[in-house]
């Protein structure tokens, strides 16, 4: 028998931001009536790839890509969404995209209603055409019937559950007529345990039909119930690729991750871990994108202590919450005091400081030079380089105060640029980050949060940013709480690790700690109790 070709085949797809490579050689196929599971960790490209698919246009903004997309052995290049949608690809994106006011048939016929004449019409022309709803109707009991599910055509979006709307959004997709590939993007985040069943169900009866999926989620249990074929991207290359038949969520947890990190113990020996110094019981924090429902641990005195977890989970929320940047409420005491929540200041003044993860927006003066950008929030909180003059009355900037306080840091961190005077905006990306660091170390914290120390940074300048916060810790005693959403940088620098999953802590780990385990924590599947240090 010939060997039937592909429905969808991604050969050698390539892509980079602005000399960032965030996919490289990516290679996979999907045949007709097949679900392929596409799972990795943030930043592993999944998103990118997708984007490449459905022709959205920040992909021929930012250069294009690279490779092959090929459609029944048809190279194709879709130019926009509309040139995908045309080829009957259709895509559910995580965040809904429908109309409130309208009804269930009204969102999906958006764009392709049906249209019937009325005698005005023979006067006025076409304009005067008014809905046909009986047709709409119909089309859209159809795709519903086909979907398999229940769901009622004349409910308003607005009064629907959240299930009930991520069934709307696909049945949207199965109503235009040529719809042969679906591309759906973290269906069941929203959804609960039974809701979640039916859609995964409703997949299912969907591939029976002929049209193929890729369905994208880090709830790996569902991966293996519904996927026939699993892709695993780790740095954006595609690690994995087999049949689902015999998979385990741990392997799944272990190919997305990778191999285990050599943990740094040299850089562990020889510090002193003390006793708590911070407590937290069921931290909230109200945080757009990064909600924190309910949170508690501790952190001893001399600990790097990590915070990690999928996009989305809280891990974020935690430290703005904690400095007072989002409002927050729950229990904070830092040396048995408790911690007034939703005032930066008093936060600073107790012996905090932070790094923001918007090292642009949050953490620097652009436009202020490197001097003023370190020096200044410690001549706000603890008014440090500052002369006094007629009794305290006026107070100017000590200048030569300040350029010592940069000179030593500058060549602490070993930052590169032309001296105290040069404006932040000009310099790269990772020594911005590296004034981040100094700005917080001037303030001399007896508790520094640091979230995504490394974010938009290349290589190099990772590894002497860890450096940096490595020493600052082992050098000062510094006690540090570390968020990150590179599982390999906590590893290898922190003493525990927290994963953060739907708002609480899945469990803390030691660091040598199996990479599976943090991957099921990561995906939700196990929560463990936390471990000392």
């Amino acid at each position: 028998m010939p060997i039937e070709t592909p429905l969808l085949s991604l050969e050698g797809i390539s892509k980079d931001f602005y000399g960032n490579t965030v996919l490289s050689d990516v290679s996979f196929t999907v045949e007709k009536g097949q679900i392929v599971a596409l799972v990795g960790e943030n930043g592993a490209g999944k998103t990118t790839l997708m984007r490449i698919l459905f022709g959205m246009p920040v992909i021929a903004d930012t250069g294009g890509y690279g490779g092959l997309i090929k459609i029944d052995g048809e190279t194709v290049k879709f130019d926009t969404p509309f040139d995908a949608l045309d080829a009957g690809i259709g895509m559910v994106h995580q965040e809904f995209s429908l109309i409130p006011g309208f009804t269930t048939t009204e969102n999906i016929a958006l764009n392709r209603e049906a249209m019937r004449s009325t005698l005005a019409c023979e006067v006025f022309g076409e304009r005067l055409s008014v809905l046909d709803r009986a047709t709409m109707t119909a089309r859209a009991e159809s795709a519903i019937n086909r979907l398999g599910v229940k769901l009622d055509p004349g409910m308003l979006v607005s009064e629907m559950p959240v299930g009930h709307k991520q069934f709307t959004e696909i049945a949207r997709e199965i109503n235009r007529e040529n719809v042969r590939l679906l591309v759906l993007d973290e269906p069941t985040a929203v959804l609960t345990e039974s809701e979640a069943e039916v859609l995964l169900k409703a997949l299912r009866h969907l591939a029976s039909q002929g049209i193929s999926i890729i369905f994208i989620s880090h709830r790996l249990h569902e991966v293996t119930a519904v996927a026939d074929k699993i892709v695993v991207l780790r740095d954006g290359a595609a690690v994995k690729q087999t049949a689902s038949e015999g998979v385990s969520v741990r392997d799944i947890a272990a190919w997305m991750v990778g191999r285990d990190v050599e943990a740094k113990r040299t850089d562990r020996e020889g510090r002193d871990i003390g006793e708590e110094i911070l407590k937290i019981e069921h931290l909230w924090v109200d945080m757009p994108g990064e909600t924190v429902r309910d949170v508690s641990f501790s952190v001893r005195k001399g600990e790097i202590f990590g915070i990690g977890g999928l996009a989305g989970q809280g891990k974020l929320g935690i430290p703005n919450g904690i400095m007072g940047l989002h409002m927050a409420g729950g229990c904070v005491v830092l040396h048995g005091k408790n911690l007034q929540l939703n005032d930066p200041r008093a936060a600073l003044e107790a012996g905090m400081a932070f790094v923001s993860e918007d090292r642009r927006g949050v953490g620097l003066l652009l436009d202020e030079p490197l001097d003023w950008n370190i020096g200044f929030t410690t001549m706000q909180v603890h008014g440090r380089y500052l002369k006094s003059y007629l009794a305290g009355l006026v107070k100017l900037r000590d200048e030569a105060g300040l350029r010592k306080l940069a000179d030593e840091y500058i060549k602490l961190l070993s930052i590169k640029c032309t001296g105290p005077k040069q404006k932040a905006k000009e310099l790269s990306g990772g020594n911005q980050q590296k004034i981040c660091l100094a700005k917080a170390f001037a303030l001399k914290p007896d508790m520094l949060f640091v979230s995504e120390p490394t974010r938009g940074i290349d290589v190099g300048a990772k590894e002497l940013v860890l450096q940096s916060l490595r020493h600052y810790n082992r050098d000062f005693g510094t006690t540090i709480v570390m968020v990150s959403s590179e599982l390999e940088e906590l590893r290898s620098v922190c003493d525990r690790v927290a994963i953060v999953d739907e708002g609480s802590i899945a469990g803390i780990l030691l660091p040598d700690a199996d990479i599976a385990e943090f991957g099921l924590l990561m995906a939700g599947e196990t929560r463990k109790e936390a471990v000392g240090a």
